[in-house]
């Protein structure tokens, strides 16, 4: 608990800190008089999540990325990117309250068609994340705190990998369109913002890593299966300056699924004794 606690307040100050200005930026580089914002780029992602149930509280958070990025000679989806490999055990504490902890391999692709420098580095992560769910009417309102340790490493031959930490806040609600309950066979508009803070020695002034603001529309196949594609705004600092931000807007297409290995007794409610 003291660790949970320990998060959120360094969570609260990196948010605060996004607000107070600075002067010099990442490597000495002074800040532009007003902020400049990169032209936005294009990207599409392809997301597969997976909630395995493995026992009566645990679940393997199996979760697959492909993500593509426009190029100058293949605009809009562009060359692949990244492919995330993102695990974790995850522990239900309630049906409104899981947590997981987990790791990460994310293959980084050299999109700079005129470089000659490496053309695929691996990035490493150790990640824990919180999440609470609450009823609001017919909909369902999500609160994810997602806490990463990082090292990345530039595509330079022998470049050294730089330590960071990421602070995520994510809030998201799901509203069903199509019936009065989120079950199967319903049409539902998921409206999603996402915070994502950074710290660490070579972070100086770029805390806010990404902003990012998403409308998902999605469909309930079964209990266990669930479709969804949507639009994403995203903005943040550069960690090279401060002052100059990135943006960019990404499709975003998902498959939810949710097996459950376990045993046929073991899924089976537990007999009262006591009826």
């Amino acid at each position: 608990m003291k660790v949970y606690c320990k998060n959120i307040v360094w969570f609260s100050a990196l948010c605060l800190s996004c607000f107070v200005s600075t002067m010099v930026a990442q490597d000495g580089e002074v800040l532009p008089e007003e902020s400049k914002f990169k032209d936005p780029g294009t990207r599409v992602w392809f997301n597969s999540y997976g909630n395995i149930r493995i026992s009566k509280r645990l679940f393997w958070d199996a979760q697959t990325h492909v993500r593509f990025e426009e190029t100058e000679d293949t605009p809009f989806i562009g060359q692949i990117g990244q492919i995330y490999n993102r695990h974790a055990i995850g522990y239900i504490y309630s049906k409104k309250v899981n947590f997981s902890l987990g790791g990460v391999v994310r293959i980084n692709f050299n999109t700079d068609e005129d470089s000659t420098e490496r053309n695929v580095v691996p990035e490493w992560r150790i990640w824990h994340q919180y999440q609470f769910a609450q009823p609001l009417y017919s909909a369902m309102i999500y609160h994810r705190i997602r806490i990463e340790h990082r090292w990345t490493q530039g595509f330079e031959e022998n470049s050294e990998y730089i330590f960071r930490n990421r602070w995520r806040y994510m809030f998201r609600a799901k509203v069903p369109l199509t019936n009065h309950k989120l079950v199967p066979r319903t049409l539902y508009v998921s409206p999603e913002a996402e915070l994502i803070m950074q710290s660490g020695k070579e972070v100086v002034g770029s805390v806010m890593e990404d902003l990012r603001l998403t409308t998902t529309l999605g469909y309930i196949v079964t209990p266990r299966l669930t479709l969804a594609a949507g639009l994403m705004y995203s903005q943040g600092q550069t960690i090279e300056n401060a002052g100059i931000f990135k943006q960019g807007w990404t499709m975003r297409f998902h498959v939810y699924f949710s097996p459950d290995i376990r045993k046929v007794k073991n899924k089976l409610p537990a007999i009262h004794l006591d009826d």
